[in-house]
């Protein structure tokens, strides 16, 4: 722990002030969202299509606008995006705890999606601009920092929800009400390039700026490898619960599986990601180590594969190891793989821009690998039931075993081929600290 404390002071201001804001925005984030279809089915007793819909529309809202969020922070700047998507997400959050109209409720959904799509693209650029030639550390502690907020975030809503919903709404929403003042006073203006390279970005259209970064194809081809990376990870969300739940039945004991799916990850991550990154480093090009990352997402399904082979028990230690020990083991294999190609894929994504138009990149990658997760659930969530119905457990992990392997062959062949190399692009500007 010292040595990650020190790590994190050998950065800048603007830096440091990033990593202990993205630990508190996942903490506020997550004390509210795993609450909030309970709140609407519940308390205000929504249908349950229209609890979906909330909860589409903030997801889209977010999904469908990192782009013009990144474009924004590119023309004006990256810490006037941050405090903007902040400042919405106060009025967002603290909506939702006030109102039960659904219209309201639709509006406070929506703002707190395009927040996000406000403040993500910009945070990771300008953490990339801050970190200079640093950025694969940098982006590393960043993760130690997202992991520790997303794993705190649900246990502080848990008690606060106990007392009531609205209350952690209104929590929540003084979280990023506090965020934005500190990030007014405190954090350094940034945006990438120099005086050059703002005068040139404040003269080309939108619709240019778009084409340039569509015509980026080693950039696209980067992110459509990578789709299968986020498909991967968020089974934590989706198969490795369900898996839990088919295996051992429903109670006390499965809720504690689950819980302890997100503990794996997420204690993992803090742990040991810093070490991860520094023994990849000093051993792989960033484009192996991506490789590796994908490689072993994809072998962290071997284990529910193998228990797939074994007739369920009927009871006692024997069922509850089943159904808890190869989830948690897949979820620490998903954490490893996340750990090993994640600071890279950050890096990779500033090295293909040439180091323009980075937030724009940014959110142009969130929306492609947004809409890679949405049709991977679904095919997910497809292969589940299908498995279910054919009485064949083993087609959903073999499928996502396969996905994994192919997405690191491909990245593999982007890297043998020279393709995640910084691009020599006439006008390429290298960033400022």
């Amino acid at each position: 722990m010292r040595g990650m404390i020190t790590q994190v002071r050998s950065y800048g201001r603007g830096a440091q002030l990033l990593m202990v804001n993205q630990f508190t925005i996942n903490l506020g984030f997550y004390m509210l969202m795993p609450y909030l279809a309970t709140h609407l089915s519940g308390t205000l007793g929504l249908a349950g299509w229209l609890v979906g819909f909330v909860l589409g529309v903030r997801n889209f809202s977010q999904q469908g606008m990192f782009l013009v969020g990144g474009t924004l922070a590119d023309r004006f700047g990256y810490k006037p995006l941050i405090v903007a998507g902040c400042v919405l997400r106060t009025v967002g959050f603290a909506t939702l705890g006030l109102v039960d109209s659904l219209p309201a409720l639709l509006a406070a959904s929506a703002a707190t999606g395009f927040a996000g799509a406000l403040f993500n693209p910009a945070v990771r650029a300008y953490l990339a601009t801050d970190a200079g030639e640093r950025r694969v550390e940098a982006f590393a502690l960043f993760n130690v920092f997202y992991q520790a907020g997303i794993l705190l975030g649900p246990l502080v809503g848990m008690v606060l929800t106990g007392i009531d919903f609205r209350v952690t709404c209104l929590v929540s929403a003084g979280i990023f009400a506090l965020l934005s003042i500190v990030q007014i006073r405190a954090l350094p203006p940034r945006r990438a390039g120099g005086r050059a390279a703002d005068e040139d970005s404040g003269r080309e259209s939108v619709a240019a700026q778009w084409r340039s970064v569509l015509a980026n194809r080693p950039f696209l081809f980067f992110s459509a490898a990578m789709i299968g990376s986020y498909v991967l990870t968020f089974q934590v969300y989706l198969a490795l619960p369900l898996e839990v739940r088919r295996v051992g039945g429903d109670g006390e004991f499965t809720a504690a599986a689950v819980a302890l799916l997100f503990a794996v990850s997420g204690l993992s991550t803090i742990l040991f990601q810093t070490r991860v990154t520094a023994w990849c480093t000093a051993r792989m090009e960033p484009g192996r180590a991506l490789t590796w990352g994908l490689a072993v997402m994809g072998l962290a399904f071997l284990p529910l594969l193998a228990a797939g082979a074994i007739p369920v028990p009927g009871g006692g230690i024997d069922r509850w190891t089943l159904a808890a020990v190869p989830p948690a083991i897949a979820a620490l294999l998903l954490a490893l793989g996340t750990m090993i190609a994640y600071p890279f894929e950050m890096d990779t994504i500033v090295r293909l821009s040439g180091d323009r138009l980075v937030a724009t990149h940014y959110g142009l990658y969130n929306t492609i690998c947004g809409i890679g997760i949405t049709l991977g659930n679904l095919l997910t969530g497809a292969a589940l039931d299908a498995a279910r119905k054919a009485g064949v457990a083993a087609l959903p992990w073999l499928a996502l075993l396969v996905l994994g392997l192919a997405c690191a062959a491909a990245l593999g062949g982007l890297h043998r081929g020279g393709r995640l190399a910084a691009p020599a692009a006439p006008g390429a500007v290298s960033a400022s600290v």
